[in-house]
């Protein structure tokens, strides 16, 4: 386990957004293995916005709500939250969030309500104008390549969402083009695209040196500096699961996608470690409620967007 969890931590009980998208949420969660208590605010809690909206309902509305958001984690109906339970609402709400995302998203790149959203309109959107480079010449300039290069990899993975070929992609499509991650009939291009990247040799695998990219050891130094460190310790313990020295592409797939799991089973050893009055490793209603004053109170938390999301403390996931 790791140190350093605070108060934050117990807004999970309320909202777990999906903040990992594109990047690495474990290293974003856990920079050199400490753990960041703002994370918990930024990824997986709400704005000022939910905030200004929560503190306008009487303390029975709050009450009420966050009860009923107990009992739709208490999936066994005990009267108890177990770190199984907490952690099974937390991978929802993540999903949940995510999709949530992605449908208003989805309405701001349809410029014409159409029902679908095609490259032009994304473009638009994302850059105020329609981009077309040519995907065999290289640019000279080093950023405007990079850029190209970018812009080509969102071009190939918008192509690959487009399962009817059709002239743009429908709600479930820009779902699979924002989330690849989600939507299994992306997972071979995930993977794909992640060996395109860093797999140079072409050997269908991404070694040690290729998992660290540029790096190169000053001939100066007598040791590697701390984030090669953690970054080796991450490849042969978290990611290389067979211990061959290299990755494969489902250990690719492992790396490349955040880890949703294990972060939100984290979250839940760190939940019961704050609210366990009587250290049974289960969190009664009463032990939240007895805690509730410390979650509104902390400026680590933004309050929690679920108590106001009528689909969450009314409706199922």
């Amino acid at each position: 386990m790791r140190p350093g969890a605070g108060p934050a931590v117990l807004g999970l009980l309320l909202l777990c957004a999906a903040g990992a998208g594109a990047g690495d949420a474990e290293e974003q969660h856990y920079p050199q293995g400490e753990h960041r208590g703002d994370f918990d605010r930024e990824a997986l809690l709400g704005g000022q916005e939910e905030v200004d909206e929560y503190v306008k309902l009487t303390p029975e509305e709050q009450h009420k709500r966050l009860k009923s958001i107990i009992k739709k984690i208490d999936l066994d109906s005990d009267g108890f939250l177990t770190e199984s339970e907490l952690s099974t609402w937390i991978q929802m709400s993540f999903k949940h969030y995510a999709m949530q995302e992605a449908k208003q998203q989805f309405v701001e790149y349809d410029k014409n309500s159409d029902g679908s959203v095609s490259w032009d309109e994304y473009n638009i959107q994302m850059y105020d104008r329609v981009i077309d480079f040519d995907e065999s010449t290289a640019l000279d300039d080093a950023e405007e390549e990079s850029f190209r290069q970018l812009h080509l990899k969102d071009k190939k993975r918008f192509e690959k969402a487009n399962q009817d070929s059709g002239p743009g992609l429908n709600l479930e499509e820009f779902i699979a083009f924002e989330h690849p991650e989600e939507v299994d009939y992306m997972t071979e291009f995930v993977i794909q695209e992640a060996l395109e990247e860093h797999d140079k040799n072409g050997d269908g695998f991404v070694s040690l040196e290729e998992f660290l990219g540029d790096y190169r050891r000053d001939p100066t130094a007598s040791e590697d500096p701390e984030w090669i460190l953690v970054e080796k310790d991450r490849f042969v313990n978290d990611y290389d699961r067979d211990a061959d020295g290299r990755l494969d592409p489902q250990e690719v797939l492992s790396w490349v996608v955040p880890n949703n799991q294990g972060i939100a089973q984290e979250e839940a050893l760190h939940l019961i470690d704050e609210m366990d009055l009587n250290n049974d490793r289960k969190l009664s209603v009463a032990e939240i409620l007895e805690n509730r004053d410390l979650f509104l109170s902390s400026e680590a938390t933004d309050y929690g967007r679920q108590l106001h999301d009528e689909r969450l403390y009314r409706d199922e996931l």
